[in-house]
């Protein structure tokens, strides 16, 4: 089962970026040959006008075909192809490559926007303090809603979580990192100096306190502005995740997760219910969409990068064979790396991890 609910999230992420691509060719007038979900061998197909649309067998992404998408404009014959994709403009050709990360961001919103619609969001509000913790020792109470951490405004539960995490990065070294809590205390505000353990007991947190859970009930149009909130604090969880490989809090090997990671996670969620399935899905559609915006040949990103040095050579393209290898050898990296990290992935399962 978990595998089947891995399909069909991953299913609806590559349809969603594809159809971007898709869209924007066929309204730039580039000819799109096939719109294919997975990867060949082929399992199902028909044609409707000029496109091909297909199931293929590997679920593992898909593409929108198009002639001339390594810069070729003739066609088998050796005419000039108007609707090919390399005989565009550079901005048609820009619109196109972006589209598809475009149309993930989007989804990314529009998922959070509804879950922010109809669950509200998280205060910051202390509901249990651990007896002995640090909490504890600085006075903080059940009920204290925290206003700022070191200084930094937080707004939901989430925000103070990675407002201390980020502080405990910043001083890795130390056993005991001092963090300056101001709360809302029935009608007065009220200063908790307390610090976060490097190594507490398990279930306790850095510093000995959890949220309550209570959630602030949010108007349909504020819901998206929420969203983009919600996708910023993503953003700042994956940059404490690369601070952590950095510093050495976290193992390199721990780090990433790959087809097989995924869909065991997936699994997991799954399990919590839609709502936590609809947000790994919003969090797995964002990162999609910064993937492939890397700048390595064979990804969105890196056509881009071949077509902003193209700009900067005042329209002088690359040879189109050239091209093609660039682009080949950053599929065979991708693929090598994926098959990497797909290796360690079954290495946890295996383990228990």
């Amino acid at each position: 089962m978990q595998i089947v609910i891995a399909i069909l999230v991953f299913a609806v992420l590559i349809i969603v970026h594809e159809f971007g691509h898709f869209i924007v060719a066929k309204r730039v007038g580039v000819r799109v040959q096939e719109f294919a979900i997975g990867f060949p061998p082929r399992l199902f197909s028909f044609q409707r006008g000029e496109t091909r649309y297909s199931i293929n067998l590997l679920p593992l992404g898909g593409y929108v075909l198009m002639p001339g998408e390594n810069g070729e404009t003739l066609d088998d014959q050796g005419r000039f192809d108007p609707r090919a994709f390399g005989a565009q403009a550079a901005w048609k050709r820009a619109a196109i490559l972006v589209a598809g990360v475009t149309m993930n961001f989007l989804l990314a919103i529009v998922i959070y926007t509804g879950l922010v619609g109809a669950q509200g969001i998280v205060i910051p509000e202390v509901g249990m303090v651990q007896p002995g913790s640090p909490a504890q020792l600085s006075g903080l109470q059940v009920g204290d809603r925290i206003l700022t951490v070191n200084g930094e405004k937080v707004a939901t539960a989430e925000d103070a979580l990675l407002a201390i995490k980020g502080i405990s990065l910043n001083h890795i070294k130390l056993q005991n990192v001092p963090i300056t809590l101001v709360v809302q205390r029935g009608s007065q505000q009220a200063t908790v100096n307390t610090e976060a353990r490097k190594a507490p007991p398990s279930g306790q947190g850095p510093i000995g306190f959890a949220f309550s859970g209570r959630a602030w009930s949010v108007p349909w149009w504020q819901a998206p502005r929420w969203a983009i909130h919600t996708i910023r604090n993503d953003f700042v969880t994956e940059g404490q995740g690369i601070q952590g490989i950095i510093v050495g809090a976290i193992a390199p090997q721990n780090a990433f997760t790959g087809p097989v990671g995924i869909v065991q996670v997936t699994g997991q969620v799954a399990a919590l219910g839609i709502g936590p399935l609809l947000s790994l899905m919003a969090l797995l559609s964002w990162n999609l969409a910064v993937v492939n915006l890397l700048p390595i040949p064979g990804l969105d990103g890196g056509r881009l990068l071949i077509l902003g040095v193209e700009v900067l050579r005042r329209g002088r393209r690359l040879a189109p064979e050239r091209e093609a290898i660039i682009n080949l050898a950053g599929m065979v990296f991708l693929l090598s790396l994926m098959a990497l990290i797909t290796i360690n992935d079954i290495g946890h399962i295996l383990s228990g991890k």
